[in-house]
């Protein structure tokens, strides 16, 4: 009888346990304020960014690619021409780390084979 006690306190203490552990499930939640602070730090100090390329030539051709990749992916990521002498460039994203310019590289590729990650020079 007293194991029969000690196993039925001890299944109970144990139940007890892992309901309160599920209640304590903690939920952050971050102000418009902070996310917006983080995100314009991030533009303002971008001089550790990847970028991809997705195409560099003449400027009709530049607008074409980046209608293309509009109407693919909308707004997932920022776009712009930019221009190099004697090329425009079609460039996509503000990446903060090779992982995340990896990841959208791996999604871009299946449209525009011949995209390729860089880190702009300053």
């Amino acid at each position: 009888m007293r194991k029969f006690l000690l196993g039925l306190f001890f299944l109970m203490s144990v139940s007890n346990a892992i309901s309160q552990n599920k209640t304590a499930d903690a939920h952050i939640e971050v102000s418009d304020a902070i996310e917006k602070i983080t995100q314009t730090k991030f533009h303002i100090d971008n001089n550790n960014s990847y970028k991809i390329q997705l195409f560099y030539g003449n400027l009709n051709e530049a607008h074409k690619v980046l209608a293309k990749f509009k109407t693919t992916y909308g707004n997932t990521w920022s776009s712009k021409i930019k221009f190099e002498t004697p090329n425009y460039k079609v460039w996509i994203g503000n990446y903060r780390n090779r992982l995340e310019a990896d990841r959208a590289l791996m999604r871009i590729q299946k449209k525009f084979p011949s995209a390729f990650i860089f880190k702009p020079k300053k």
